[in-house]
């Protein structure tokens, strides 16, 4: 069993609002802290204690540190507290991971920061996007499969290492029979894009978006509109790729030019093709996986970093599927 000690950490520079914004109503966030790392915190003022097992008091003082230098751009929200304090705890039980050659930190700057990968997986997830042509990102949601391979591509556009921006994925909801949907195309692919224009406003402005929309330079459509092109000196990404078939991924990867980079997202539990269509994306992986220039990182649901309940609630169907239950 690990002695526990206690670390001391002294708050700079003071400020009481900051301070407040740390600790949360009622101190709720100190409270997170010590429920996720098994510690206790107290404080009286800026000088906090921490007491626990010495590798998790360490963590809690880091995770203190990061967060109340977040305070300086305004109030936290429990999702911010939350995550940082899931990745410190996935750093404590490291164990096997921590034994694995640990991948380079990669960091992405947008306008509000640093997007930065979060535990082993993540930052995996980044570094196989700056070094291959071709990336597959594979798990359930609320892993940041889709999110930071936006921000991956905002940052190769920003960085002019690519010319346009294709953000696209399959309407299996309307069949891609999109013509009888009422509205422009705009309005009919709206729906099934949403998540990638929220990641892209986060990341660069709604106005900026509208204005690069405007001159072809983001483009974000069905599936169906990618047949027939070859995409020269571009960031692809074609998100929730579960739902294509084998013939469409294949459609898809031949699209690829010169000078472009393509990532794949997907969760293979939730495939919504019909019973006797195969799933493109699982097809792919199993084929292309090993070849040079091609990568697949896969992420669990210990890499969850949404409201905790989502990830008990992927491990659940998880163990389902283990068992091989169903009904």
């Amino acid at each position: 069993m690990n002695e526990s000690i206690r670390k001391t950490l002294e708050l700079t520079p003071p400020d009481t609002t900051r301070l407040a914004y740390l600790c949360g109503p009622q101190d709720q966030y100190l409270r997170l802290i010590e429920r996720t790392l098994d510690v206790q915190v107290h404080n009286r003022g800026h000088m906090f204690q921490v007491e626990g097992a010495e590798a998790a008091a360490t963590a809690a003082i880091d995770a203190l540190n990061e967060l109340y230098s977040a305070t300086a751009a305004g109030e936290l929200g429990p999702d911010r507290v939350h995550i940082v304090a899931r990745t410190a705890e996935r750093e404590l039980r490291g164990g096997e991971e921590a034994a694995q050659a640990e991948p380079r930190d990669v960091v992405i700057k947008t306008r509000l920061g640093l997007v930065r990968g979060r535990g082993p997986s993540q930052r995996r997830y980044l570094a196989n996007l700056a070094d291959n042509d071709l990336n597959f990102g594979i798990g359930p949601a609320g892993t940041g499969k889709t999110y930071l391979a936006v921000a991956a591509a905002v940052d190769a556009l920003e960085s002019e290492r690519v010319r346009r921006l294709l953000l696209v994925r399959p309407a299996v909801e309307a069949g891609e029979r999109l013509g009888f949907l009422p509205g422009d195309l705009a309005q009919k692919i709206d729906p099934y894009l949403r998540p990638l224009y929220d990641a892209l406003y986060e990341m660069l402005g709604f106005d900026r978006v509208g204005r690069l929309i405007e001159r072809n330079v983001i483009e974000i459509a069905p599936l169906a509109y990618m047949r027939g092109r070859t995409l020269n000196e571009a960031f692809i990404i074609l998100d929730e790729a579960q739902n294509t078939t084998v013939e469409q991924m294949k459609m898809f990867l031949t699209r690829i030019g010169f000078g472009s980079t393509a990532v794949v997202t997907g969760d293979m539990t939730q495939v919504d093709l019909p019973v006797a269509k195969k799933s493109g994306l699982r097809h792919a992986v199993r084929l292309l996986q090993g070849i040079e220039g091609i990568s697949v990182t896969k992420f669990s649901a210990r890499d969850v970093v949404r409201h905790p309940l989502v990830q008990r609630i992927v491990q659940a169907y998880d163990r389902e599927s283990e068992a091989g239950e169903h009904g």
